[in-house]
């Protein structure tokens, strides 16, 4: 059993990826030749030069006669020039027979070839036949309706140059030259190999204390999108000598990227199993990033007629894996692929909340956009997405992420920030719902996003929600704050700006699992205190600012107990919580806890309602949302789901 170690040296990210890259060659792989069906999305690794003129031919771009310009000189419908018709009739795809003579026309289609003496096409609009003869009423100068051989392309003209990055329209003038073969840049192949006892592969039973593997695919499909073909070599347990043996048989690929394993654990051997590889071996273990501390660049050199093979242990949390991949990976896999740099997609905005960070990392942040409605260019509030490296679904749904500096160990509430777009078009959402989750919300959204309007939620809590919608930073807030005062819910929360959209009601209780003799048949009342009497018993709590965590406050008191300081920011977290054991109880709505089967005992009915600006009331999707609480199907579908519509 290896003893547990400290990181091999913690560098700066800039020093590290100076390092890494020192290390490499980065300059294109070898070049191949595919078919031009398979071109699409490939880098030629050389000039393409036509070998033909395109069009080949002299050919008509009308429907019409071909003329000798000179005998439709003064030509009208008062006085037309008179020309006699050739016997032959121009397809496309046909080779002129007869020359046109000084005052003959012969009949031509559209694409068809020119014929010898010709110089223009009259169009038919322009003819009328009388008398077996042809009536010109409208002359037409030399070269008129006609595209010339090699106007387009000519032979020995260069195309397309190297480096070019193949798209429809390059493999379409490609198709128009008769190339059918065409010479790119070899895809660098890329070893992709999970490591971790914990891991499963999707699809398979998951055993207690077990994750899926989702870092194997978003990795694979990272690598595609850069122009490579990942090699999927799969889970390989915290074994030293099997993962020695896989990444010995990994390094006859280009690449190699492990995920897992880097930290500084005693399960954590990935970077170990390096040091058995060849030099120049470990470029930096331990980088100064947030996330992506763990992460370990190594280069190989496999064999003296080998280009160094880089090898990357990227940390195994899911955000942390992205971040560095994108950051140090990615840059290098272009190279490799023949692909240009990308210079970053950079959006400026402000920071609505204080952002605490630690000083001597960088930290990237990730961060969802909220557009500003009152300002007269596009212009965006940054928020935070809060979820930690952890999380499988922050990457996703980001818009993009800020660079915290080292040096800073905060970013203060409207802070102006560079926002990194992590795709390089942003497309705003039509409805931005700041506030409480809700399992009605889910499914209100849903219909919404079917019906084609594009919705972005962010789950903050009712008081985060609220604050929002006084700023102007969401058309809607989802709250069910209670006033304690007046006892009522929502409305005494509003302002001259602020409008109520009302919801819908809901039943908060106590959820336990069933069979709990601490909970089961009781009162809210007596199965709070018997929770409280039981040190072992373990409450999930709710994020502070939302309205369920006011509610579990005032129904404790001075009490906090095992679990207080556990917070989770949605309903379905608390049962999940509770259902799997790693809490005996906590507050939710009904609906969800009898989704998942849990005992409830109902705690207090409250209004689930939405607070709008007055400046976005009348917004399409503010409208469109307010009709769809309307609609009679919609209103039942919410009764069905557990919710009060009276």
């Amino acid at each position: 059993m290896f003893e547990q170690q400290q990181f091999l040296n913690v560098i700066d990210r800039d020093e590290a990826e100076k390092r890494f890259r020192a290390a490499l060659d980065l300059s294109p792989l070898d070049s191949e030749q595919v078919s031009l069906a398979e071109a699409v999305g490939r880098v030629l690794a050389e000039d393409a030069v036509a070998l033909i003129d395109v069009p080949g031919f002299d050919r008509a771009n009308v429907d019409g006669f071909a003329v000798r310009a000179a005998d439709t000189f003064g030509a009208s419908e008062e006085s037309p020039r008179i020309l006699k018709w050739n016997d032959e009739t121009l397809a496309t795809g046909v080779q002129p027979r007869q020359m046109v003579a000084a005052g003959t026309a012969t009949a031509i289609a559209t694409g068809g070839m020119l014929p010898r003496g010709a110089d223009a096409v009259v169009m038919i609009e322009h003819t009328r036949i009388a008398a077996g003869k042809l009536n010109v009423t409208r002359p037409v100068s030399p070269g008129a309706n006609l595209t010339f051989a090699g106007t387009d392309i000519g032979c020995g003209e260069v195309v397309l140059r190297s480096g070019q990055l193949l798209g429809a329209r390059d493999t379409a003038v490609l198709a128009a030259l008769g190339i059918a073969q065409v010479t790119v840049v070899r895809r660098p192949r890329v070893a992709i190999i999970s490591t971790g006892d914990e891991l499963a592969s999707p699809g398979q039973p998951l055993r207690p204390g077990c994750v899926y593997d989702s870092n194997s695919t978003v990795l694979a499909d990272s690598v595609r999108e850069l122009g490579g073909e990942p090699i999927m070599l799969g889970i390989v347990p915290d074994d030293y000598a099997a993962l020695v043996a896989a990444i010995r048989e990994a390094m006859r690929f280009d690449a190699v990227l492990l995920s897992g394993g880097t930290s500084k654990g005693a399960g954590d051997i990935s970077y170990r199993a390096l040091e058995e590889l060849g030099p120049p071996g470990i470029i930096a273990h331990g980088v100064a990033l947030k996330p992506g501390k763990p992460l370990c660049l190594a280069v190989v050199q496999p064999a003296p007629e080998r280009r160094p093979v880089p090898v990357v242990v990227l940390p195994g949390f899911p955000t942390s894996a992205i971040f560095t991949f994108h950051e140090f990976v990615a840059p290098v896999l272009r190279r490799m692929a023949g692909r240009r740099d990308v210079d970053p997609t950079i959006i400026p905005a402000t920071l609505p909340m204080r952002v605490n960070s630690e000083r001597g990392r960088t930290e990237y942040l990730l961060v969802s956009l909220v557009q500003k409605l009152e300002a007269a260019s596009p212009s965006y509030f940054a928020y935070p997405m809060g979820k930690g490296s952890g999380s499988v679904t922050a990457f996703a749904k980001a818009d993009g992420f800020i660079v915290i500096p080292r040096q800073r160990e905060y970013l203060e509430a409207g802070a102006a920030v560079d926002v990194h777009l992590l795709d390089a078009t942003l497309q705003p959402a039509d409805l931005i719902v700041i506030g409480s989750h809700c399992a009605g919300l889910d499914y209100l959204v849903g219909v919404l996003q079917k019906e084609g309007a594009i919705s972005k939620v962010l789950a903050v809590g009712s008081t985060a929600g609220l604050e929002a919608a006084k700023r102007g930073e969401c058309d809607l807030a989802g709250v069910h704050l209670l006033d304690p005062e007046s006892d009522q819910y929502n409305r005494p929360f509003l302002n001259e700006n602020l409008e109520l959209i009302e919801g819908y009601g809901r039943l908060q209780g106590v959820v336990f699992r069933p069979g709990d003799s601490r909970f089961e048949g009781k009162s809210a009342a007596d199965a709070v205190t018997a929770a409280l009497a039981d040190p072992q018993c373990i409450l999930v709590n709710r994020n502070r600012g939302s309205g369920t965590r006011v509610l579990i406050d005032r129904l404790l008191g001075a009490s906090r107990p095992l679990g207080y300081l556990t917070e989770v920011r949605s309903h379905n977290a608390v049962v999940a919580a509770v259902a799997q054991g790693r809490a005996d109880w906590g507050v939710a709505i009904q609906p969800v806890a009898a989704a998942m089967q849990l005992g409830f005992i109902p705690l207090r009915a409250e209004r689930y309602d939405f607070v709008v600006p007055r400046n976005r009331l009348e917004r399409k999707a503010v409208n469109h949302f307010r009709e769809l609480l309307r609609r009679p199907e919609i209103r039942a579908q919410l009764r069905r789901l557990g919710f009060d519509l009276s």
